[in-house]
């Protein structure tokens, strides 16, 4: 679509009693929920392999988008509002990520005679563009890290800036988001590779490739504010830790953020209003921040969208930012102010990520699933039984919310929750969320950094036993088997194999009773891709030499890079695929000599 020649500094708010959801998943069945509660009409926009998801399942109305994709799909504004057309939607809610945070898509729908479930086209393309936010803050006083001025043309300006501000720097893609388009450089020798991955991801999650360049603050804590406006008032709902993170994607979120000093929290909270009041926003908002560990508050960016986290503010709030949004949309004044926090609130992202094999995005259909429930528990959850993962889209299937009077108590709540949730079909991120709530420097010491979880956990983190493995992995490949020992009935779970008629024919193979994942994958002879995706890059050729941890190629799925690296020492005789090529799971990449 055609970038509009002027944005709105306004937003049509009337209103309306049919929404169309231009999201999918979870987030989309959040909306869905907040409708209802209102009394509106809600409008799925779904693809074909979303048809029996919960979201299409109980919208009052739902539609196909054709196309596969997020290209083809929902980062297809003129599809989003020509299906908003057809269904007789009054207004469009986009959710986060994908348009969210689009003002061409923003002023698309308000030229389309829609309200726009969100702020307006201008504040959007102030903030949506880093560069373009930095300006804003700088122009309110707000604490601010150097950086470029604006977005880096090619390689050369970008190491030009990195060598007046200083390494390590970040980069940063202008229109990116959820941890997509953001590397960090050490030095002039890793920046270009780090510009160029940034450049990539950046283009295929959000159709722009811009980056800026700025100072990487080493050893922050990553703390935000929740807000929400009419216009006329800003208010700060609570303020959030995000710091746990790997590769800059936040794993949990809590609320409030905890060992702020009042101080810091009312910096917080000037810096936040006077942000969004300087671009007129309206809705919701999230500003975000770096918190040195000498005190000193940076502001990084602000996110002109509902936040995947902000349910951990509900929670510690009561109230309903989903349907806030709704209710500003349609001309309703904010209250004077918000309920003040309390208590505190736990979010967990329930990633499809393989903990046994590097944490690469993992596909496939989920089979028996098990949500936790019970005091101080909420499920925001996009999937069922017999949901099938893919790679086209993001790998969060599902957030688990633990709520309790204080922080010992959430964390108590959320080490049973996590015990009673069984996914299996899919690997997740259930194994390294039960190892972190009784991680010490998480739970207790509050010691951890933006970099914590990537650098110093994650070396030390062995992943699921192997008996453990069974909760993660199709239920095809064990058995439930009931015995009774003295009286005291027990349920074991056993390969399935063992249960399956003997060939009378063969002899039992001694690998019958080898527990699955016990084979060596480091002596196999070939590098074989672990997810479908797309090969981004191959750094070997025939005849190279490697060592364990050399890279040899770069996979892309869900809109994220990963590198491939050798598991052994040994010397490339072969390699099978070239860069762009499309890859299914088990698909040799590179072959290693005898």
């Amino acid at each position: 679509m055609a970038k509009a020649a002027h944005y709105s500094t306004t937003v049509d708010r009337r209103p309306f009693e049919r929404v169309l959801i231009a999201n999918r998943g979870e987030i989309a069945l959040r909306v869905i929920r907040a409708c209802h509660d209102l009394g509106l009409s809600a409008i799925a926009a779904y693809t074909e392999p979303d048809a029996d998801a919960d979201f299409v399942r109980f919208a009052d109305d739902a539609w196909l988008l054709p196309g596969t994709g997020a290209a083809q799909t929902y980062l297809n504004a003129p599809a989003l509002i020509e299906l908003a057309r057809r269904s007789g939607a009054q207004a469009v809610h986009p959710g986060y990520g994908y348009l969210a945070e689009s003002p061409d898509f923003a002023q698309a729908v308000q030229d389309a005679g829609l309200v726009w479930v969100g702020p307006p086209p201008a504040a959007i393309a102030a903030l949506g563009d880093k560069a373009s936010a930095r300006a804003v803050a700088e122009a309110v006083g707000a604490p601010i890290a150097r950086g470029s001025d604006g977005a880096v043309a090619d390689e050369a300006q970008a190491l030009a800036v990195a060598a007046e501000i200083g390494y390590p720097v970040a980069v940063k893609a202008v229109y990116g988001g959820g941890g997509r388009g953001f590397r960090t450089a050490a030095s002039a020798e890793e920046l270009p590779a780090a510009l160029a991955t940034a450049r990539r991801e950046s283009q295929a999650a959000f159709g722009r490739s811009e980056c800026l360049i700025e100072q990487q603050i080493v050893g922050p804590r990553h703390i935000e504010t929740q807000c929400m406006s009419d216009g006329e008032t800003v208010l700060v709902a609570s303020t959030r830790d995000c710091t746990l993170q790997r590769r800059n994607q936040k794993i949990i979120e809590e609320a409030p953020a905890p060992g702020l000093s009042p101080e810091q929290e009312t910096a917080l909270a000037a810096a936040s209003r006077d942000v969004l009041a300087r671009v007129g926003y309206v809705g919701a908002a999230t500003c975000e921040f770096l918190l040195g560990t000498n005190g000193v508050l940076s502001f990084m960016e602000a996110n002109a969208r509902i936040q995947v986290e902000h349910t951990v503010t509900e929670e510690v709030t009561g109230v309903d930012l989903v349907a806030w949004q709704l209710r500003v949309a349609a001309g309703e004044a904010l209250p004077a102010a918000f309920p003040a926090p309390r208590g505190h609130s736990l979010q967990f992202r329930i990633n499809a990520e393989d903990p046994a094999h590097g944490f690469f995005p993992a596909t496939g259909q989920i089979a028996e699933l098990h949500e936790p429930a019970g005091p101080g528990i909420r499920m925001d959850s996009g999937v069922r039984p017999g949901t099938v993962v893919g790679t086209d889209f993001d790998p969060m299937l599902a957030k688990l919310i633990v709520t309790g009077e204080d922080r010992a108590q959430a964390l108590a709540r959320a080490r049973r929750a996590l015990d009673e949730y069984v996914l299996t079909g899919v690997a997740t991120l259930l194994p390294l969320h039960r190892a972190l709530v009784d991680e010490p420097a998480f739970a207790n010491e509050l010691s951890v950094s933006t970099d914590w979880l990537q650098k110093e956990y994650m070396p030390r983190f062995a992943g699921p036993a192997a008996d453990e493995a069974p909760r993660e992995q199709p239920a095809a490949d064990s058995l439930d088997v009931v015995v009774e020992v003295d009286g005291h009935r027990l349920t074991v779970k056993v390969p399935a194999e063992l249960a399956r008629p003997a060939d009378p024919g063969a002899k039992a193979s001694a690998g019958r009773l080898r527990r699955k994942g016990s084979r060596r994958a480091d002596d196999s002879p070939v590098l074989a891709a672990p997810m479908q995706g797309t090969i981004v890059s191959i750094d070997v050729t025939a005849g190279d030499d490697v060592e364990i941890g050399d890279r040899l190629a770069v996979i892309e799925a869900m809109k994220m890079e990963q590198p491939l690296t050798a598991k052994r020492a040994g010397t490339v005789s072969e390699v099978l695929v070239g860069s762009g090529e499309a890859v299914r799971a088990g698909t040799p990449i590179v072959r290693f000599s005898a």
